[in-house]
């Protein structure tokens, strides 16, 4: 009998049409998660008009669907470990597609942030499973390269949601963008049906059959024995996934650095996505211009996390990071100082491409730093804890608008967090991680 390993099995293999119709449909998730994500950010000056909200009360009202990010991100980044991560996808996509349009219906302000809270769960629970889907089925040369690939649909999403803006709101009312949210609908049939399942969850399942219909779709022509057995390795496949294995093998210092970088990231992707349009429009920017920076914020982020995956997959991806999220405070604080020059487009790319970029890399990092059979939970928790910056954020800077503050000092908060953050990256234990242990 022929003992096959999986991972092994994955790492090693070659890239085609598999992978591609892999990265099709996480790319295709993220976009549309993307959109839903970036709309408030977009809207938020003609909503905060329509409802008659104070800058501090819209901060609130943004929240909101970070509120439901942080529970998504958390449960169902574990759940998916429990139930297949097929289920998950069409679950998310359910609840933020579905609920994003209904907030295109709310009249008050308790309305709006009640259907952004619900698809809020969704749409945090769409960045555990689609990093942890992608990291299992890479090829380990180019793992953190399709990683960063795939999550540059949320930069594609927010363009789009600019675009998107840029053309109706003006013209059909803020409304009409969020009722756009619900076509994506239309594809949760064509994922169950074509994204492959987890190799973990099918081995506790016992399905060998999707087991071996899933090698010989990733290697076509292998030639496969009935009495082949698959495995994945006792610390792959474990018994299920369980917050404590995030904090076994000497990884509990490091899962909490994660934590504190995640959250000091997103304090900078939401307070940037979430007030520039505002800040640009308070320093002289028409609606129009201050829509075009959250365009040219969200390609710099598409640039950033491609060129960070390329060179983490170049040299150590912790370095990386670390070098990001300087260049990340460093851009968000003269970006205070230059907004009304052709410099600050520039700067704002700039910015997009080393937070939102830098996150999406921190997520390939979480991803190969914990075990297969917790990869999600671990992605999860990372995202769920760090959505407490997404949520402060808002507020924070929503804050500081209303007290009219020097506009720079508004850009010094957000870039606060990049110190901090590059300090819990640099005392991150590379050599507990799964990779390391277990290779």
């Amino acid at each position: 009998m022929r003992q096959i390993d999986l991972r092994a099995f994955t790492d090693d293999a070659r890239l085609g049409r598999f992978h591609a119709v892999l990265l099709f449909w996480c790319a295709f998730v993220t976009i549309v998660d993307g959109y839903d994500l970036a709309l408030t950010g977009v809207a938020l000056p003609s909503i905060m008009k329509d409802m008659g909200v104070s800058p501090t009360s819209a901060g609130f009202m943004v929240s909101s669907a970070f509120f439901g990010m942080m529970f998504g991100a958390i449960s169902l980044g574990t759940l998916a470990d429990r139930i297949g991560r097929r289920k998950a996808f069409a679950l998310c996509i359910l609840l933020f597609s579905g609920f994003t349009a209904a907030a295109g219906l709310a009249s008050d302000p308790l309305t709006f942030s009640a259907m952004r809270f619900l698809a809020g769960v969704g749409i945090g629970g769409v960045t555990p499973v689609v990093a942890a889907h992608v990291t299992e089925f890479s090829p380990r040369r180019l793992r953190t390269t399709l990683v960063t690939l795939m999550f540059t649909g949320f930069s594609i999403g927010g363009m789009v949601a600019a675009l998107t803006g840029k053309g109706l709101l003006e013209r059909h009312g803020w409304q009409s963008v969020y009722f756009a949210a619900c076509l994506p609908l239309l594809s949760i049939p064509f994922i169950l049906r074509w994204l492959p399942e987890s190799m973990p969850f099918l081995l506790r399942r016992g399905d060998t059959g999707a087991i071996r219909d899933m090698v010989m779709r990733i290697q076509p022509g292998l030639d496969l024995r009935p009495d082949d057995k698959f495995v994945v390795g006792t610390a792959e496949t474990g018994s299920g996934a369980h917050l404590s294995k995030l904090f076994s093998e000497g990884r509990s210092y490091s899962t909490l650095m994660f934590w504190v970088s995640s959250f000091m990231c997103l304090f900078m992707v939401y307070g940037l996505s979430s007030w520039l349009t505002k800040l640009m429009a308070s320093a002289g920017h028409s609606l129009g211009s201050a829509l075009t920076f959250v365009l040219v914020l969200n390609l710099g982020a598409l640039i950033g996390a491609i060129l960070g995956g390329w060179l983490a997959d170049r040299w150590h991806i912790k370095h990386v990071l670390m070098g990001m999220y300087l260049v990340a405070g460093a851009s968000i604080v003269l970006l205070g100082y230059l907004p009304s020059s052709a410099l600050a487009y520039v700067l704002v790319a700039i910015a997009g491409g080393s937070t939102i970029g830098t996150q999406i890399v921190g997520y390939a990092y979480a991803g190969q730093f914990y075990p297969m059979s917790v990869r999600s939970t671990g992605i999860g928790w990372a995202s769920g804890v760090g959505r407490g910056g997404a949520i402060l954020a808002p507020i924070v800077i929503g804050t500081l608008v209303s007290m009219a503050l020097p506009l720079e000092h508004n850009f010094i908060a957000m870039a606060i967090p990049a110190v901090i953050a590059t300090i819990a990256v640099a005392t991150i234990n590379h050599r507990r991680a799964a990779s390391v242990l277990h290779a």
